[in-house]
């Protein structure tokens, strides 16, 4: 027999522990038909003119007004119509008004949730929560909960994941983390001052538009030529700046939790034992000061940097975190050297180790990029062969992670690599064997 509230929240459409989303949500909704007008106006502007010239003031008052109203009405209904509840297996999202939608997230298989704030988020007091799951590309999300019950909520959803009983879950709390790392303002400055794609971008954006001003004497070619190469410049200088700014490096039981952001604050969580690859990138000018970048590749997740600066041993202990029990290895064989006859001088930039725990291969001359492969998270390996090593007796191997990507050890002589190629399929199939169960918290 259904209880009375319960039959009437069940006709109203609306499930119970059913919870909607903050308030003030409905103002991120309400640009939508702004955001139409304007891509009408830019696709035609010469008719946008035209049809603007024709209105008079009540006109446009009026079309305001009635813009206004319909967007503030469109947000009210889309928030209207969300709704979010946790079950004893999975996250519901229901959302749509004409066409509904019901998004079931299994708790299991859950591998990360990130908080995100953006700027006027911060001063609104709410957060925009991101819920990375296994097998799929696309985050599902909660914009916007209330700052203190979006991080509720995520602490939830983990303890949930980890596998602790739903009557529990929300006593656990957030687990603590103690801080690994914290890059300085300064030093991120100065590390991409010293980067070689911020001076590129910088004079190309102020050599390119002169030379076409010269050429073409058109403002349109210049302006459709220096806006991109100018956009490009600040976000490889200004954008990245802001993006990692106050980098911070944490540890917890639920992995390493990464905070950064000057204007939109965000923070994600590095899922355990989702790693597929990491990748140590050392520019050339970063070596006197002994720097690195530690990149990552994790499978469903657009997690792609780890730390976005520092000396090599902060970054390799930050690694080891990462990928329990693996060092990096220091020293790295050389492909033999007929391979110059191959790639002459970049050969010297490739390199090869396996130690017990990964496969390792560095390849860039200018720009080095050792790249770490777990052995139990190798999916596939293959041996190429063309013409041109065949002759000089060279070969490729690649290894294939579950995050789609390819590491390649590269002009390896061809009896050491149809070795390797034998080697590192058994280290695969007893490194998986081996390997922990990627679970939270255990």
């Amino acid at each position: 027999m259904t209880a009375p509230g319960v039959e009437g929240a069940v006709r109203a459409g609306k499930a119970v522990g059913e919870r909607r989303l903050h308030p003030v949500t409905p103002f991120r909704r309400a640009w939508a038909p702004v955001a139409v007008l304007t891509g009408w106006a830019v696709h035609d502007p010469n008719q946008a003119q035209e049809q603007l010239t024709r209105l008079t003031t009540t006109m446009v008052l009026g079309g305001l007004a009635v813009l206004v109203t319909a967007g503030a009405l469109y947000g009210f209904l889309t928030w209207w119509f969300t709704y979010f509840s946790v079950t004893d297996s999975e996250l519901r999202i229901r959302t749509g008004l004409f066409f509904r939608r019901t998004a079931h997230i299994r708790l299991e298989r859950i591998q990360a949730v990130d908080v995100t704030q953006p700027l006027l988020a911060r001063v609104a007091g709410v957060a925009k929560l991101r819920i990375d799951v296994v097998g799929t590309d696309k985050k599902d999300e909660l914009a916007f909960l209330g700052q203190g019950e979006a991080r509720a909520l995520r602490a939830e959803l983990l303890a949930r994941a980890a596998g602790f009983a739903p009557e529990t879950a929300r006593e656990v709390g957030e687990a603590p983390a103690r801080e690994l790392m914290r890059v300085p303002p300064n030093k991120l400055a100065i590390s991409i001052l010293l980067t070689g794609a911020t001076w590129g971008s910088l004079a190309a954006a102020l050599v390119a538009p002169p030379f076409l001003w010269l050429t073409t004497h058109s403002v349109w070619t210049v302006l459709a030529t220096a806006v991109p190469l100018l956009g490009a410049a600040a976000t490889t200088s200004v954008g990245r700046f802001v993006g990692e700014y106050d980098w911070t490096v944490g540890e917890s039981p639920d992995g390493l939790r990464i905070d950064h952001g000057l204007l939109d604050r965000t923070h994600e969580t590095v899922p355990p034992g989702r790693v597929q690859t990491v990748r140590i990138v050392e520019p050339l000018l970063w070596r006197p000061m002994r720097w690195v970048r530690v990149e990552l590749d994790v499978a469903g997740s657009a997690n792609s940097v780890l730390v976005p600066v520092a000396p090599r041993a902060v970054a390799e202990s930050v690694v080891a975190r990462v990928l329990p029990g693996a060092t990096v290895p220091g020293e790295l064989l050389r492909p033999p050297g007929r391979a110059r006859w191959c790639l002459p001088l970049w050969w010297r930039g490739y390199g090869l180790a396996v130690t017990d725990a990964v496969f390792a291969a560095r390849h860039g001359l200018l720009r080095r990029r050792l790249a770490l492969v777990p052995h139990a998270k190798v999916q596939s390996v293959r041996l190429t062969q063309g013409p041109w090593g065949r002759l000089w007796r060279l070969a490729d191997v690649h290894v294939d992670t579950g995050a789609d990507k390819t590491v390649t050890a590269r002009l390896r002589g061809a009896e050491e690599a149809a070795s390797l190629l034998r080697e590192q399929a058994e280290r695969s199939r007893t490194g998986r064997r081996a390997a922990r169960p990627d679970r939270w918290m255990a």
